[in-house]
C-alpha cells in the first residue's frame, strides 16, 4: 500500500521517509498570501519527476518542469516568494535560511526581520546584511513600536508571502494569524505535541526531555495558530537522547537538525509543494515525485 523513498537534499547523511499515495485526489494547493482561495489539485497517478531551473522570462521567477515516465512534460513558473522572519535571540535558523536563499536553495528572499529585542543576535545579523528590522510589539514602555494592525499593514506593504518564526518567544496576535492564514511557520525543539506549550522554550525543553526519560527528541515545524505550539505539524526529524546527555548536548544535536529541516521545509514552501489533505493535515510533496509525501 505504501512505498518509501529517501530524500536527503540538504543533509546527505540523513534520510527522510516519504509515503506513496497514488490515489489521493483531494489535495489543496497552499495559496500565496496574495490569494484568498484554494485551488483544487489532483495528484497524478502516473509516476513523475520534478526538475527545476531558473527562467529569464520573468525576473524573480523559477520554472518547475515535471516529466512523467510516459514522456509528458508540464511546466509551471513559480514567482520568487517574499519572506518575513521573526526572532527573539541569536537567530541561527534565520541565518541558515538566509544563507540558503543567497545560495539559490530557496526560491525566496528574506525582506524584513521582526523582533521584540532590538539588540538580539538575529537583529544584529539582519542589520549587517542590510535587512530592515521592525520592532514589535508596542508596549507601555516602548510606545514607538508597531501595534498588531500596524505590523499587518507593513507586511502587506512589503508584499510578504510567508512568515517564519525562528526562536520568536512572543505569542502571535490574532490579527496576524487571520491576515496570514496557513502562511506562518514555527520551529520548536521537541517532537510536538510532547514538551510544547507556554513556558517550553530553549533549554527548558531539553531539560524536560531528559528528565522524562524519553529516548528520542528532535525539531518540529508546524503552522501557527492562536496558541503556543498547537498548530498543524508539517515536518519533524528524530534525534536520539543519549544516556549521559546534558541539556546542552541534546540542544546542540537538535539544533543541527533544525538548520537542515527548516531550510528543506522553506524550500518546499516557496516552491508551492505544500498540500493539504482533506482532514486538514499538511504534507510536503517530494520534488522527485509529486505522488510521494514527507
Amino acid at each position: 500500500m505504501e512505498a518509501q523513498c529517501s530524500f536527503s537534499r540538504f543533509c546527505p547523511n540523513l534520510s527522510v521517509s516519504f509515503f506513496r499515495s497514488p490515489k489521493l485526489s483531494f489535495l489543496l494547493k497552499l495559496p500565496s498570501a496574495s490569494s484568498c482561495s484554494f485551488a483544487r489539485s489532483s495528484v497524478p497517478t502516473s509516476p513523475s519527476v520534478w526538475l527545476k531551473k531558473n527562467v529569464g522570462v520573468k525576473k524573480n521567477s523559477q520554472m518547475v518542469v515535471r516529466v512523467s515516465l510516459e514522456g509528458e512534460v508540464s511546466r509551471t513558473v513559480i514567482r520568487r516568494k517574499k519572506l518575513a522572519v521573526f526572532v527573539s535571540g541569536g537567530g541561527s535558523n534565520f541565518r541558515s535560511i538566509h544563507e540558503a536563499s543567497l545560495e539559490g536553495s530557496i526560491n525566496g528572499d528574506i525582506v524584513v526581520l521582526v523582533t521584540n529585542k532590538i539588540d538580539c543576535g538575529g537583529a544584529e545579523y539582519a542589520r549587517s546584511k542590510n535587512i530592515p528590522v521592525i520592532l514589535f510589539p508596542k508596549t507601555k514602555d516602548e510606545p514607538d513600536r508597531l501595534s498588531p494592525s500596524d505590523l499587518v499593514a507593513n507586511l502587506r506593504r512589503l508584499e510578504i508571502d510567508f512568515i517564519l518564526l525562528a526562536g520568536y518567544l512572543k505569542l502571535i496576535p490574532l490579527e496576524l494569524i487571520q491576515a496570514y492564514s496557513k502562511s506562518i511557520l514555527n520551529i520548536h525543539p521537541s517532537l510536538l505535541p510532547a514538551f510544547g506549550g507556554k513556558g517550553y522554550y530553549g533549554m527548558k525543553v531539553h531539560k524536560s526531555v531528559i528528565a522524562s526519560g524519553a529516548r528520542y527528541s528532535g525539531p518540529t515545524i508546524h503552522f501557527v495558530d492562536e496558541h503556543f505550539d498547537t498548530g498543524r505539524i508539517l515536518a519533524q526529524r528524530v534525534v536520539p537522547v543519549l544516556a549521559n546527555d546534558a541539556a546542552q548536548d541534546l540542544a546542540a544535536r537538535v539544533l543541527k537538525e533544525e538548520h537542515c529541516l527548516y531550510v528543506e521545509v522553506v524550500a518546499a514552501l516557496c516552491e508551492e509543494r505544500i498540500v493539504w489533505r482533506e482532514d486538514g493535515v499538511p504534507l510536503i510533496q517530494s520534488k522527485e515525485n509529486p505522488n510521494e509525501f514527507l
